[in-house]
């Protein structure tokens, strides 16, 4: 039987019962767009990150666009952010009209390098965008300093990182706003597309309420400043809040996967996932890294379990972005690990048999 990176259908048949019943709600509710189930989710959404406003809108990529509209950042404006991430996180700061200038990453965790920011900062800085990326966040303090001193707004993607904390702080409460995905495979994933986009700013969640429905607030008919349709789907905002009160529990089995993984190919010349100080992370992916990856992804694929690779291509090297000038080098450490990373299927109900024959079939093949 195949195992693949991820797999949902596990998960749907212990929740059907749940599942159908969030559908059903909805479709009795008389209300099928912008209705209870949105503002409950939105509520509980909020509470659990301890902020105070949360707007649901279609998809993670217009939660990073919105956010950043919403936070001022718009034409002429550079968004300072990582290469090392999934290219939705670029495309909002392109599509809002700024420019993204690319840090390097660290090569123990793989995320944004915070010593690097400051000197990409220029008199066009508007936003720092740090990606929690893989299920851990990114060292907030020396951002926070940065953006206090320059007088910078911080956007968090917490697409990947749902539920993370970082000194006890949870992933996007720590800067100005946050945006997350729902996309189906995230640590908190919808039956389709979702996202939102959170806040303790009152005029920033106006703005993002406006932004989402078409520019208008209150009254249909009456723009106030051009929006987008980006509203969250009722029906998958009732699956999210039934899933949102499991959300600690996929945690918790994702780690159990991550310490079966961790356990099983100690001392083997993979390099397996480093959590940074302070950090608790979600794993999202397990991303492992190995100069030889390529063969071993090949490799594995005789026992029937295929792989992914958690970014085969930095965003700086595509050719949608080949304006922006950065020349092959530039990004040393991101460009080293597109070569060598790989992720590990992930998932909390991915059955202990198959973990086991995971770690079995990669000691072999290593």
């Amino acid at each position: 039987m195949a195992t693949r990176v991820w797999d949902y259908l596990p998960e749907y048949e212990s929740e059907r019962a749940d599942i159908l019943d969030a559908v059903e709600t909805v479709f009795r509710s008389g209300r099928l767009v912008l209705g209870e189930s949105v503002r409950s989710f939105e509520e509980e959404f909020a509470a659990y990150h301890g902020v105070r406003h949360c707007i649901g809108v279609d998809n993670g990529t217009n939660a990073v666009k919105l956010g950043l509209q919403a936070l001022g950042v718009g034409r002429g404006d550079e968004v300072i952010t990582v290469s090392n991430t999934a290219a939705p996180t670029v495309v909002a700061i392109d599509a809002v009209g700024a420019t993204p200038v690319f840090t390097d990453v660290r090569a123990d965790t793989y995320l944004m390098d915070v010593e690097r920011v400051e000197a990409a900062i220029t008199p066009r800085t508007r936003c720092l965008l740090p990606v929690h990326l893989y299920g851990q966040c990114v060292d907030m303090a020396p951002l926070e300093r940065l953006a206090a001193a320059h007088g910078l707004v911080i956007l968090e993607d917490c697409a990947q990182a749902h539920g993370a904390r970082h000194h006890g702080r949870t992933a996007g409460s720590m800067g100005h706003a946050a945006a997350f995905s729902f996309y189906p495979t995230k640590v908190l994933g919808a039956y389709g597309d979702g996202g939102a986009t959170i806040t303790s700013d009152g005029d920033v969640a106006r703005a993002l309420r406006r932004l989402r429905y078409y520019g208008m607030e209150q009254t249909y008919y009456v723009v106030q400043t051009p929006g987008h349709n980006a509203r969250l789907d009722e029906v998958q905002a009732e699956i999210l809040r039934r899933k949102l009160s499991r959300l600690d529990r996929y945690i918790a089995g994702r780690r159990a996967v991550a310490a079966r993984y961790a356990e099983g190919l100690a001392g083997t010349d993979l390099v397996l996932p480093e959590t940074a100080a302070g950090n608790e992370h979600v794993y999202y992916l397990y991303v492992v890294r190995h100069p030889r990856r390529d063969e071993i992804i090949q490799a594995l694929h005789a026992f029937d379990i295929h792989l992914n690779v958690s970014y085969p291509w930095p965003v700086h090297t595509m050719s949608g972005f080949a304006h922006l000038g950065y020349a092959q080098g530039s990004l040393p450490v991101t460009e080293a690990l597109a070569g060598e990373i790989f992720s590990l299927p992930m998932y909390p109900s991915l059955p202990v048999e198959s973990q086991e024959r995971i770690i079995t079939a990669l000691l072999k093949v290593l």
